[in-house]
């Protein structure tokens, strides 16, 4: 009945917003720099500037189709790249606020725009007549003129085509469209299942409940209490940096293995149980390969990546494996160890063990405390430092503008410029955990950057959006330095965005091989442990005095703890991610499939009950599908990219030079191959990495990363 009434009130207030001006239906002009006018902007404007989109599309596809002019790239190829500007417009703001300002409403919409823009995209993709075009201007042996990017837009347009299905005949093509149709459905209610079940984890705790919990922590937790109406107790969520702290600090290991077990059994059961929504998505990637002659999705999906075939992946998690297995399980033993001599009894480590541990040893061996380092990273220094390192890099400069609508209060926009005060973009910020926004931490772009008809460069829009500990009524939001990390992260995402210099949209910023995305933003990371960057932002927010000595040493002489369980940890998402893409037939038991791929990788044993691919929305909600592997891929890179900064200077203004023009600028332009050889002089070899995280302390004879193209 709720849901017949929510459809009905949306359809309602969806037609009275045809009769009136639809903000997203024209180029924003109002606001600066045509940055989107969310202050305008409805819930009921969604659906029909989407809707219209769609069918302006199909008028500019219609145009090119029946264009009686010869197939050329100008009027073929980049006529596509104006296909949906309307589309776009309106997608640009709709799926950013969809994970960041989410509602029953907005997230009905999602389910009734997903399959519509499947559909719609589809279409094009098999469109008879558009394909021809497209294949005759590929085919012609007239393409000399084009420049090195107009090149890579017509093999990657006419790639698309291929991977969605244009050389399918017949029913094949009703029964493609039919598969991606019910795969955005299907992606989309799993996204939406995560977001619906983490919103209801409410664990109450009293005073006597909080043994080892930071100050912070338990201040954050009576504040949302408050907010409940229930003073003198204390609520915490599943949110990730309340999870986080929970399970490093607690000293009560029953709370831990309860919040685990939460934790962990996401989305297994019940009302918002993804199970059968995963296994459903698996089976229809599958399907979808096998019809455009894949053997598996994995086939399929790393066949225009940077890695190529399922087995260059596996060659490197199974490398990075053998390599850090041993170091992991000295570090298990070590752990066990010492958890044995603190408790005076011997102790069986179990999964919510290791956070407290391990947080334990690392200030026994270090005196290193994160929390003692939270006062050093007031965010508003935070932005400072990190703004900062752009503007020491690469000479960027950022200055809020109050002017610009943001969606929500804790939203901020900035200017972006460049070292000669001309104009590269925006971005907004949006740091704090709220009901409407889902876990986790990401980069997005409400639009992109491309070139305009007229040669005007049209600059993009990005933000990035996080989930950090949020202010109290007695403290700024002070960060752990590894939400300082995520911070960095992120932010080389932006940058990726906001430095690129592209003709065509579709081959800008971001959009670029998916292994090779995560280069910029790991690469960022590295500066967390150098003190001379540290040095510039890092004060105590109360005295103003910058971060000792002593502490950043700390900092940096502990960064290589835990380093080779961390490695596992992430080929355990990759090698789980690889097994559900690799399938041959659907999966009947997903507890004991699993199971099976993770044994090689295991850290515990499993507990009953816990599952990990429910909630995995990397991979069953994102774009990383058979991509997890990506962050490994990258952290390959970025540890040889950084290891060239160190041997010239952390901020060397050449070497800074090299790294914006050959990667941050040229986004999908170039193959990524080409554009690292060209920074780094040769490829990308595995030593840097294992010696940065020391699993090997000497340097040795460079070994490339083993591909079989």
């Amino acid at each position: 009945m709720r849901k017949t009434l929510l459809t009905a009130a949306l359809a309602a207030t969806c037609l009275m917003t045809q009769a009136q001006s639809n903000p997203l239906y024209s180029e924003f002009t109002s606001t600066p720099h045509g940055t989107a006018p969310f202050d305008k902007i409805t819930a009921a404007d969604y659906l029909p500037a989407i809707e219209r989109g769609i069918a302006l599309g199909r008028e500019n596809m219609a145009r090119i189709v029946n264009n009686p002019e010869a197939p050329t790239f100008a009027n073929t190829i980049a006529a596509l790249e104006e296909l949906n500007l309307d589309l776009d417009r309106a997608l640009g703001v709709f799926y950013p606020l969809a994970e960041a300002l989410s509602n029953d409403t907005i997230m009905e919409i999602s389910t009734r725009v997903s399959p519509m823009v499947s559909e719609y995209s589809t279409s094009v993709n098999l469109n008879e007549g558009l394909w021809k075009r497209v294949q005759a201007v590929h085919d012609s042996s007239d393409t000399t003129a084009l420049t090195p990017e107009q090149k890579m837009l017509l093999r990657q347009t006419y790639q698309s085509f291929v991977r969605n299905g244009a050389l399918l005949e017949g029913d094949d093509r009703e029964k493609f469209s039919r598969l991606q149709s019910r795969l955005s459905e299907l992606t989309t209610l799993f996204g939406q299942n995560v977001l619906r079940e983490l919103n209801t984890y409410k664990i109450w705790l009293t005073a006597d409940d909080l043994a080892g919990l930071t100050e912070s922590t338990v201040e954050a937790a009576a504040q949302a209490a408050r907010e409940e109406g229930r003073p003198g107790e204390y609520l915490f969520t599943l949110d990730a940096p309340v999870y986080t702290a929970f399970m490093k600090n607690s000293d009560r290991r029953d709370l831990r293995e309860k919040m685990y077990r939460l934790y962990s059994s996401r989305n297994t059961q019940g009302q918002y149980s993804n199970v059968e929504v995963l296994k459903e998505i698996a089976a229809t990637r599958l399907a979808i390969a096998n019809l455009l002659g894949y053997k598996t999705y994995a086939d399929y999906a790393l066949a225009d990546k940077m890695a190529k075939t399922p087995a260059n992946v596996y060659s490197l998690l199974h490398s990075l494996r053998d390599a850090y297995r041993p170091a992991q399980l000295a570090e298990i033993k070590e752990l066990t160890e010492f958890a044995t001599q603190t408790e005076g009894h011997p102790v069986e480590l179990k999964p919510w063990d290791y956070s407290y541990y391990a947080n334990k040893l690392r200030n026994a061996r270090y005196s290193y405390d994160e929390e003692e380092m939270r006062p050093y990273f007031k965010l508003d220094n935070v932005i400072e430092g990190v703004f900062g390192l752009a503007t020491r890099l690469y000479g960027v400069t950022f200055e809020k503008n109050t002017d610009i609508p943001v969606y929500h209060p804790d939203v901020t926009a900035f200017d972006v410029r460049d070292a000669d005060g001309s104009y590269l973009g925006v971005i907004y910020t949006d740091f704090f955990p709220r009901p409407s926004k889902r876990s986790g931490a990401w980069m997005t772009d409400f639009k992109g950057q491309r070139i305009l008809p007229d040669g005007t460069d049209s600059r993009p829009h990005v933000s990035i959006v996080m989930n950090f500990t949020k202010p109290t009524d007695t403290k700024p939001s002070l960060l752990t330095p590894y939400e300082v990390e995520t911070f960095l992260h992120e932010f080389g995402h932006a940058l990726h965005g906001l430095l690129t210099k592209a003709t065509y949209g579709s081959l800008s910023g971001t959009n670029v091989k998916r292994d090779f995305v995560e280069l910029p933003s790991q690469f960022n990371e590295n500066y967390l442990t150098e003190k001379e960057f540290l040095d510039g932002f890092a004060r105590h927010y109360i005295t103003g005095e910058p971060i000792p000595a002593e502490l950043v040493e700390r900092l940096i002489a502990s960064s290589q703890f835990g380093a080779a369980y961390a490695c596992m940890r992430q080929l355990n998402f990759g090698l789980l991610d690889m097994a559900w893409h690799t399938i041959t037939s659907p999966v009947d038991d997903p507890v004991g499939f699993e199971r099976q791929a993770l044994e090689s990788v295991s850290i515990f044993e499993p507990v009953d009950g816990t599952l990990t691919a429910p909630t995995f929305s990397h991979i069953f909600a994102g774009g990383y599908a058979a991509g997890y592997y990506g962050y490994k891929w990258a952290e390959v890179l970025d540890a040889d990219a950084f290891a060239h900064f160190k041997e010239n200077g952390i901020f060397d203004p050449e070497t800074a030079r090299s790294f914006r023009e050959n990667i941050l600028e040229r986004g999908g332009t170039e193959d990524p191959d080409v554009l690292y050889r060209r920074f780094r002089g040769h490829d990308a070899t595995i030593d840097a990495l294992l010696i940065r995280d020391g699993i090997k302390k000497d340097p040795v004879t460079p070994s490339p990363l083993t591909r079989k193209d």
